[in-house]
């Protein structure tokens, strides 16, 4: 049995919550989904766990009743503001996670360790915890109120939420943009015989990587969302030459890797390829709610040497990907592909390049 959605919001919204900042988890995407169509609350998207609690306490602080949903992978990244800034200054505000559950042969390994320890992490914050009730809407309300007023986090359970789809409004069309899969493909044939590794970010874009790049050679980081770039750069530092193939809502959650990685931009080959779909494409399609960023040009203010225009066809693609040289940064406007299996977990769990 699952809650009814839109009366689960309508009763934060009759609860007088304000905001919902957000990371966007499968687990939670009805909810998301809703928050989005109603104009009586404000859906707040975040680039990171981190920003999207630190934002929520500056709205409890002045007078607001903000929420904070992420998955539990992100929950890690909500450390430092949760216990040296909410736990030392009293601040309290529902906080929602969601629970994901790992089984072996499962691609997905950066579950597999909150998968069982969630709740001693949350211990180890110095918050309790309640598993929200997914049967009874005034019960779950109830729970969301009490860690409104206590250092208490809610966990989310799969399918805790029955389905909501975005209104026709809210969603995107990215019909006109070749799928990323065509991309994909000429960079398996430009490098399927050189020695480049490609790094994947999490999500939707490694398992492309794993269907649509046969013989190249690929690292698929199932986690550490954010952190793509940074692991290309060691893997540069240390001599390789490296292809680092990442999305939109990636590229904003861990920017200091941009402006770290511009330091050494005599020093390494390195390679920065931002697919923007515009979207949170494995967490039901959320947008981003980026259009506002010049990534170029945040890219060539951290020291990459940057095409200078959006890539959108597979003509221009094919001019640029030729090689790895130097510290370069390449934005791609990209369409959607049908879902792609998951790598299997013997690809996946791999520790040396």
């Amino acid at each position: 049995m699952a809650l009814d959605t839109v009366k689960f919001v309508e009763g934060l919204i009759d609860n007088k919550y304000t905001h919902l900042c957000v990371v966007p988890c499968s687990f939670a995407k009805n909810i998301i989904n809703e928050a989005i169509n109603n104009d009586r609350i404000e859906y707040l998207p975040a680039a990171s766990e981190a920003v999207a609690c630190s934002i929520a306490a500056g709205i409890k602080m002045a007078g607001k009743n903000p929420i904070v949903i992420v998955q539990s992978s992100g929950l890690t990244n909500m450390a430092s503001c949760i216990t040296s800034l909410l736990k030392p200054y009293g601040i309290t505000f529902p906080i929602l996670t969601s629970w994901r559950t790992y089984n072996e042969g499962d691609s997905e390994i950066q579950h597999q360790h909150l998968a069982t320890e969630l709740p001693k992490l949350i211990s180890a914050y110095g918050y309790k915890h309640h598993i929200l009730d997914s049967h009874n809407l005034y019960n779950a309300i109830a729970q969301i109120n009490d860690s409104n007023k206590n250092h208490t986090i809610c966990i989310i359970k799969k399918d805790s939420f029955d389905k909501v789809e975005l209104k026709s409004e809210n969603t995107l069309d990215l019909s006109t943009y070749t799928p990323r899969s065509k991309f994909l493909g000429v960079l398996n044939e430009k490098f399927k015989s050189k020695d480049v590794l490609f790094i994947g970010t999490t999500g939707n874009l490694a398992r492309e990587m794993y269907t649509f790049m046969p013989d190249t050679k690929n690292f698929y980081m199932a986690g550490n969302m954010g952190g793509a770039l940074s692991v290309g750069l060691g893997a540069a530092k240390s001599g390789k030459k490296v292809i680092v193939c990442g999305g939109d809502a990636e590229f904003v959650m861990h920017m200091g890797g941009l402006t770290t990685a511009g330091r050494f931009a005599q020093e390494v080959d390195l390679t920065y390829i931002l697919f923007d779909n515009e979207q949170n494409k494995s967490t039901g399609g959320q947008n981003t709610y980026q259009g506002h960023l010049d990534y170029i040009n945040i890219a060539k203010n951290s020291g990459f040497n940057c095409v200078d225009y959006v890539i959108k066809t597979i003509d221009d693609f094919e001019f640029i990907a030729e090689d790895v040289y130097g510290l370069k940064f390449v934005c791609v406007k990209c369409g959607l592909d049908d879902k792609t299996p998951r790598p299997p977990l013997g690809i996946v769990r791999v520790k040396k390049f």
